[in-house]
């Protein structure tokens, strides 16, 4: 692969990919949905992942989320071939995914909902509830999340950037190295959206690698170090969010072609 002539920046880090995905296809019968995809994700950067309805892109994270699996292509995280044949593998790999709906609990609090499966006990298998609110506290924090009054409140009580904030930081309280977010800003006001959009900061300053998935490209142009375009299921090109502009991504999106600034293949086709 080589890039065109525009110059690019350096990325946040110089390691390996914490990602990697080469060659990904998938089809459900007669449909293809990714076709030869080429994806990835370095530590500390924020990589989004933008396309119209139908694009491919939640296919794609299900691929990574070991929910499908792909018909073809390889999968590398760190530098080493691996193999997700379910979630638990990819959480065993120390991938998370917050999805749209957030799947939280309204009737539990925010400690019950953060152990949510994986709750700690003792000896005599009673729950470990100091040390469970001990590390939501903590978690939270590192994460400087202060606008939570109380992690033993239910999160129903809670607003739609309190709710994202929770759902979050249960993704990286496990040891988690990339974390997937499908759409963290939909449905949120102007106020829970920053707020959002600076905790999506703060994962890549902790060396997290981040996927964002999003429609919101004022967001997207927010937050992201690059920007990989999906059209009907193929990659179009991968932008450095610096080197490029919210209409060039639009026509990527919109017409299939890579400009100027976008990574492209040796042949000149897309990659």
């Amino acid at each position: 692969m080589i890039l065109a002539d525009a110059p690019t920046r350096e990325l946040p880090t110089p390691e390996l990919p914490t990602l990697e995905l080469r060659g990904i296809s998938k089809s459900f019968g007669s449909v293809e949905a990714l076709t030869d995809v080429d994806f990835s994700v370095a530590p500390g950067e924020v990589m989004a992942l933008v396309g119209d309805n139908g694009a491919g892109k939640s296919t794609l994270i299900k691929c990574i989320a070991g929910i499908h699996a792909a018909d073809s292509g390889e999968i590398l995280f760190e530098g080493r071939e691996v193999t997700i044949h379910g979630p638990k593998d990819a959480a065993r790999l120390g991938i998370e995914v917050v999805y749209q709906d957030l799947a939280l609990c309204d009737n539990l609090d925010v400690v019950q909902n953060m152990y949510l499966g994986r709750e700690e006990h003792d000896l005599l298998q009673r729950l470990r509830e100091p040390v469970m609110e001990q590390r939501t506290r903590e978690t939270l924090a590192g994460l400087s999340v202060t606008t939570i009054r109380s992690v033993r409140q239910q999160v129903a009580g809670l607003s739609g950037g309190q709710r994202q904030s929770v759902a979050v930081a249960r993704a990286v309280m496990w040891n988690s190295r990339l974390v997937l977010l499908d759409e963290p800003t939909a449905a949120l006001g102007v106020a829970q959206t920053r707020q959002v959009l600076e905790l999506v900061k703060r994962l890549a300053e902790k060396g997290l690698g981040v996927v964002l998935i999003s429609h919101n490209l004022h967001d997207v142009f927010e937050v992201a170090d690059r920007i990989t375009v999906l059209r009907l299921g193929r990659d179009i090109g991968v932008y450095e969010r610096a080197q490029t502009t919210q209409q060039e991504i639009v026509h990527a999106i919109t017409a299939g072609v890579p400009t100027k600034v976008a990574v492209v293949a040796e042949n000149g086709a897309p990659v």
